[in-house]
């Protein structure tokens, strides 16, 4: 399976098939909040990220999570990656510490996405 980016919606059946092709019930995703795109398929969250930095995103603006098509509400959208530490943009942790920039990853999925 190769990183696709998603510029268009996917369906979570999609979704679900890459999800069995690499870790079963889950699939890594990095999303760009200002192009609204987002890039799955990847072993490594950082390998999603380079594909999208090689494609024209900041790198300011992508942040790694996890997707459970298999879930609903807020089990669907998992925030934990390393590329998400970054002590020069205030986030320290692995997870997405500001609420507001959570809110947007989840729009842009939600954009992204359809059932």
């Amino acid at each position: 399976m190769s990183i696709r980016i998603i510029d268009q919606t996917i369906s979570r059946e999609d979704l679900s098939k890459i999800a069995s092709e690499r870790f079963g019930d889950m699939v890594k995703a990095v999303v760009d909040i200002e192009r609204r795109i987002m890039a799955v398929g990847g072993e490594l969250h950082a390998d999603e990220e380079s594909l999208l930095l090689e494609n024209g995103s900041e790198q300011r603006n992508v942040w790694g999570i996890n997707l459970y098509p298999g879930q609903t509400g807020e089990s669907f959208i998992e925030f934990d990656s390393m590329i998400n530490i970054r002590p020069s943009q205030g986030n320290r942790s692995r997870g997405v510490e500001d609420a507001a920039l959570r809110e947007k990853i989840r729009e842009v999925v939600s954009h992204l996405m359809k059932d």
